[in-house]
């Protein structure tokens, strides 16, 4: 076990946070599915409205790999399949029946999921629906199933802002999990890496894995920085990525047989009066966990995921497959403050000590809105600047402006493959250029991938 200490980051000192209480939410009368929310995929329809279906049954498939399937988490009756522009598939309705009918893949004993064979257990996971759990680096994308990584990474610790605390929502997983371990170490002929926060206790008993510590400020909890410092991503290789709530569901499916349909949701944001967890269902309506009289403020910002790297939702729509974080923050003022950047700011985070609250010592936690504060413009920071944030070998100001000019060469030596959104993030939150980062690096991955 190597144990890894990351001086560059920056832990947004954000309000909110939710509290460790686990309640359960009402059990909802219709889910849905989001297929914008799959990356790289193109998707087919294998229903209609009015169709009924049973837990487990396939709603959709990917054009590309009709393999892999996305399969409904209740039973009961297509109610809806909503498109938007250019027909492209939003949503997929179904209303819940209550009556919990499951389509059942297998039923193995723990001795015969031993024995199971690779490509047994693909075919078993692409059946069950949870293959999409599985994602691919480079491009942070579905992974291939008639491909072979080269390792598989998980990070058991999240460290962006108001995450989900690992611990909890797997406390009482932990055999399921292991369980999922002993599937994954026979998917790649590599390793699988198992990265742990310093002091953990709750994976101690895991086995079958290379473990690692890492302590440091956010982005440490990312993969993609754990796999830069373990062992980075090199041209023509390709690495799988598994959340750890993925890993209990994996080993929950091969347990039961039948697709795994309960998730626990963290609730935070300063715009809500309770935060808590929650007991629901994949694809829930997010009002079965944040009713109106919850919200405090007048005009908020609901965002699926954390506010770095999360997508930005509605009051009206449902929780995503992947989803173990719902934020809620306010909008923000319309108008600007008189004297704004003259004023001593002791009630404003400022990680580039433009306020007096940088010169506070306490650990004082800042109620955030949506603000920009700023316009786009040139780059007038010091490239020094990003790299403060990034816990990596990685000059992002040169990758950026390598993607904007469309040299794929460049790019790719300058460690484009490595990447994801999420570990140039803080480069866009400390950016006083207001520079998108993250949507520049999909537009170069975007752009390899298409090359092949």
């Amino acid at each position: 076990m190597a144990e890894y200490k990351l001086k560059r980051g920056y832990d947004i000192p954000l309000a909110g946070a939710a509290e460790k209480t686990l309640e359960s939410a009402a059990v909802p009368d219709k889910v849905a599915l989001l297929p914008n929310e799959f990356r790289g995929i193109k998707p087919r329809l294998m229903v209609k409205e009015g169709d009924l279906v049973k837990i487990g049954t396939p709603l959709f498939t990917d054009k590309q790999n009709p393999d892999i399937r996305f399969v409904s988490p209740v039973s009961g009756r297509v109610g809806a399949v909503n498109r938007g522009e250019r027909r492209m598939l939003m949503e997929i309705i179904v209303e819940n029946d209550k009556k919990g009918d499951t389509e059942k893949i297998g039923d193995w004993s723990e001795e015969a999921v031993k024995k199971m064979q690779r490509g047994e257990l693909i075919r078993h996971l692409l059946a069950g629906g949870l293959w999409p759990f599985i994602i691919q680096r480079p491009f942070g994308i579905i992974a291939n199933p008639e491909e072979r990584p080269r390792d598989i990474f998980i990070s058991a610790f999240d460290t962006a802002p108001l995450a989900a605390k690992t611990g909890f929502l797997l406390k009482e997983k932990m055999d399921d999990f292991q369980r999922g371990i002993d599937a994954l170490v026979k998917l790649t002929e590599g390793k699988v890496y198992l990265s742990l926060p310093k002091k953990d206790s709750l994976f101690a008993g895991i086995q079958g894995v290379e473990k690692n510590v890492f302590n440091g400020p956010h982005p440490a909890g990312n993969v993609g920085v754990q796999m830069h410092h373990i062992k980075p991503l090199n041209r023509g290789e390709i690495v799988w990525q598994v959340r750890p709530e993925a890993v209990a569901l994996i080993g929950e499916f091969f347990r039961t047989g039948c697709f795994p349909t309960e998730r626990i949701v963290a609730v935070a944001g300063s715009s809500l009066k309770e935060r808590k967890y929650f007991k629901t269902i994949t694809g829930a309506p997010f009002i079965t966990l944040i009713p109106q009289e919850n919200i405090i403020d007048r005009s908020i910002r609901l965002i699926s995921g954390n506010v770095l790297t999360g997508r930005t939702t509605r009051c009206g729509s449902y929780i995503g497959f992947y989803d173990t974080l719902i934020t809620v923050i306010p909008e923000g003022e319309t108008k600007r403050k008189l004297l704004g950047y003259f004023r001593p700011g002791f009630k404003t985070e400022s990680f580039s000590k433009t306020f007096m609250s940088a010169l506070i010592p306490t650990k004082k936690e800042y109620t955030l809105d949506t603000r920009l504060k700023g316009g786009v413009r040139a780059f007038v920071m010091s490239p020094t600047d990003y790299q403060k944030v990034l816990p990596m070998d990685i000059m992002p100001v040169q990758l950026a402006k390598s993607i904007l000019a469309k040299d794929i060469e460049e790019m790719e030596g300058l460690g484009i493959l490595e990447l994801d959104e999420e570990d140039l993030a803080l480069c866009s939150y400390i950016c006083l250029s207001k520079t998108d980062f993250g949507k520049i690096l999909r537009d170069g991955l975007n752009m390899i991938q298409k090359e092949g």
